[in-house]
């Protein structure tokens, strides 16, 4: 389900009169050169013609009832609405979200369910450390659980997939690329996530899919526009010299001497930065949408290992132990010719990232920092040729590289 992003109202302010020359003035020029440099959002206010495409002109009444099926339907299930897990301003829960509930009270839906520690409703410690739920996924027909072999599907441990920007822009939807339409994953979260016994009607989902198109799910008015049909978002210069050293990571750029440049690049390019690019050294298409960067094969989390067995068309069988398979336990293939699928993730858009904590399919990285420390030990495990040895890796980002990422990941 997708999450509302709500507006506020703005405060009340005192003020000295000033003529209307010299305020429109004075704030034209300090909105123009914000939003050149990427350090201010424009305005949410509706776009012109935009109420006849994504606000209530063109559906009154289904837009209405989508948000009332959003934020307050249960369909008669454990309690949750779509709003309980898809917060009003990130599109997703953290584990500060989930304290500061328990705190206000402890039989909140959120705790429920698959966010409790065994599945049955006891237990908080895990929601409340990493925000992450329960998720049951069905096994392909040539994989199975060494240690269950008549399981047909396997818990894991995820994090809420944040919807900023998703609905109207992104057709890839869960972590794993599971769901094919908003539709269907509404569904599949009114039934086995929210426990409805009531099945939605087509009516409803369609609804609720349409309220998720509302301008109120997009992190910009650049954004909106492009959802519009209008010009996709371009990089933001940057505002300082840490932003704009920050920039070259993600320019789409050929790797320079440093294998610096362009380097995030390489997996989040295109309009909505979560697709990988031609410079990427690796033997996968231009455009692909998922790859793994290593946090299943680290697994900080200490999630719990399983061994999957993958058997292949002529029968041979390959044991894979892992966390959490990833991509393979959707296709059933460990590469399914796109490059590999074990391990690999959804590449998530990068815009309005900062708002989106915390991050990857685990919850592993709480912060924009962890997210590139995470990736500083990536890069310098897969490019040191001799591991251990008196080879250094060749990609190395020094705290200052690590610092300017994270200044321009903040402006995105």
């Amino acid at each position: 389900m997708q999450a509302h992003l709500s507006r506020r109202a703005p405060a009340a302010r005192s003020h000295t009169p000033l003529s209307f020359a010299t305020v429109t003035g004075s704030l034209s020029g300090l909105l123009a050169l914000a939003y050149q440099c990427g350090c201010s959002d424009p305005t949410l206010e509706p776009l012109p013609g935009e109420a006849t495409l994504l606000g209530t002109a063109a559906q009154p009444l289904r837009r209405t009832s989508g948000r009332r099926l959003f934020e307050e339907e249960t369909f008669a299930g454990n309690g949750r609405t779509c709003a309980t897990c898809h917060g009003a301003e990130t599109g997703t829960v953290a584990p500060e979200d989930a304290q500061r509930r328990f705190q206000e009270d402890e039989s909140d839906p959120l705790f429920l369910h698959d966010g409790s520690d065994d599945g049955e409703g006891q237990g908080v410690t895990r929601m409340l450390e990493h925000a992450t739920v329960l998720v049951s996924i069905p096994l392909p027909p040539n994989v199975s659980l060494a240690d269950d072999p008549a399981a047909r599907s396997v818990v894991l441990r995820r994090g809420v997939p944040s919807t900023l920007n998703t609905p109207a822009l992104d057709p890839v939807l869960m972590l794993d690329g599971r769901e094919p339409d908003l539709l269907t994953q509404a569904a599949n979260a009114i039934r086995g996530h929210a426990q409805s016994p009531i099945e939605p009607s087509e009516e409803q989902l369609q609804a609720i899919a349409d309220f998720e198109r509302s301008r109120d799910f997009f992190s910009s008015a650049e954004l909106r526009r492009f959802a519009r049909g209008g010009p996709a978002p371009e990089l933001p210069e940057g505002c300082n010299e840490s932003e704009r050293r920050g920039r070259r990571f993600f320019e789409d750029l050929p790797p320079d001497a440093s294998l610096e440049d362009g380097l995030c690049a390489g997996c989040h390019s295109g309009p909505m930065l979560d697709r990988t690019n031609q410079f990427l050294p690796l033997p996968i298409p231009v455009g692909s949408r998922f790859q793994t960067v290593g946090v299943s094969e680290l697994n900080t989390m200490g999630n719990p290992v399983r061994e999957f067995l993958f058997t292949a068309p002529d029968g041979t069988v390959t044991s894979i132990s892992s966390p959490d398979p990833g991509r393979a336990l959707i296709t059933g293939e460990l590469d399914e010719g796109t490059g590999t699928q074990l391990n690999a993730f959804k590449i998530n858009s990068l815009w309005g990232i900062s708002r989106t904590a915390p991050y990857f399919h685990d919850n592993s990285a709480k912060t924009l920092e962890d997210v590139v420390k995470h990736y500083a030990l990536f890069f310098r495990t897969v490019t040191d040729p001799d591991g251990p040895g008196p080879q250094e890796p060749a990609v190395q980002l020094t705290e200052q590289d690590q610092a300017d990422i994270v200044a321009y990941l903040r402006l995105l």
